[in-house]
């Protein structure tokens, strides 16, 4: 701002000069100045109109100080939200999309889902090459499986966990057989030792059916006498179930169809009404997605407790793919996942933890070590 003190006279003087026609410097007019500067102002005023001259105020008629007005607060946008990266398999929202969770009934009495996580070790006492259950001797077998028991109660405190034995009770082979059909059925004897081992670790048994060329409605009922037991249970693998096709087991990957695991869970239920027995755990393998068609068929029934379990080994982030595109995509009722302790990491990378497995979205209520 421009200051207010009035201006000394011979500036005054200088600026009447500076602007005043040559011509007028000849006359004789004589001018008389006053001594007022508000009178030098007018006189400037009226004596000259091409500049302008603002008028000069005296100390007693002095404007009074403009009032301070404060800059304005700039608005600051909030900073857009940072979108959390999820792995494959891992996203909640995704889940939610896809259908999780599942609306279902209130579990019956002595079910174990979801209340409890069930971790099994799966294999065949007859194989070193099967799995775990039948790559180590029993003891170590049943130390083995206690301390992946514990590793998933340190990592999940919230979530009580059910040791299982899984074991295959037919096995799909690469010849007919006798019978024709491209699979084995383990005699009792071996069957009774794996539930004697089972109950020793206070465990679960899960009976495990490979139907190669048979049919799964021909082959259950077979076991309905270990079945109606309340602490048995059943696993059914359509990559071995090749009846459709008629190709040998382990050159191409079979198939279930809704139908097919309708007929078992429909079988399960008849069991646990005629036999007053807790829910049924019925875990189906897939790892592909013609490994179950129509999934959304699939027959929910409060007798049986249904788990897609993700069966493919290989890299971490190949197994969280197919957990993602054929568990979580097409939701029924309960997820597993599976561990292979050989071929997970014949490539150099290390097996899923615990932890790492409970990122997951559902997380899976049944692990399977093989």
């Amino acid at each position: 701002m421009k200051s207010m003190r009035p201006r000394p006279l011979f500036l005054v003087f200088t600026a009447m000069a500076l602007f005043f026609p040559l011509s007028a410097c000849h006359r004789e007019e004589k001018v008389t100045v006053p001594q007022n500067p508000t009178a030098v102002a007018a006189l400037v005023e009226k004596t000259s109109t091409a500049v302008p001259v603002a008028p000069v105020d005296s100390p007693d008629t002095a404007s009074p100080a403009p009032e301070i007005v404060p800059p304005p607060v700039p608005v600051v946008a909030p900073e857009p939200a940072v979108k959390t990266r999820y792995r494959a398999g891992e996203d909640p929202e995704f889940a939610r999309i896809s259908g999780w969770p599942v609306v279902d009934a209130e579990p019956l009495p002595g079910a174990i889902l979801p209340a409890k996580r069930i971790v099994a070790y799966y294999g065949n006492p007859l194989s070193k090459r099967m799995g775990a259950l039948g790559e180590f001797e029993k003891d170590d077998m049943l130390r083995r499986l206690h301390d992946e028991v514990l590793r998933w109660e340190e990592a999940d405190p919230t979530k009580p966990v059910q040791p299982a034995l899984h074991l295959i009770a037919v096995v799909a082979q690469p010849e007919p057989g006798k019978a024709g059909k491209y699979r084995m059925v383990m005699p009792d004897e071996v069957v009774n030792r794996v539930y004697g081992w089972a109950k020793e670790a206070q465990a679960v048994m899960f009976i495990d059916i490979q139907t190669g060329h048979d049919d799964i409605r021909t082959i259950l009922p077979r076991f309905e006498w270990l079945l109606k037991n309340p602490d048995v249970h059943l696993g059914i693998d359509p990559e071995f179930n090749l009846i459709a096709s008629g190709v040998v087991p382990g050159k191409k990957v079979g198939t279930y169809d809704a139908a097919d695991i309708n007929y078992v869970t429909e079988y399960l239920a008849g069991l646990v009404k005629t036999y007053d027995l807790p829910p049924k755990v019925l875990t189906v393998h897939r790892f592909t997605r013609k490994g179950v068609s129509n999934a959304d068929k699939i027959v929910l029934r409060p007798e049986v407790q249904i788990v897609m379990h993700m069966d493919g080994w290989g890299a971490p982030w190949l197994k969280r793919n197919t957990y993602k595109d054929y568990i979580v995509k097409e939701p029924v009722q309960f997820t597993g996942f599976k561990l292979f302790y050989h071929n997970d990491t014949k490539k150099g990378d290390p097996l899923l933890t615990p932890t790492e497995i409970l990122r997951l979205n559902p997380q899976p209520v049944y692990i399977q070590y093989q």
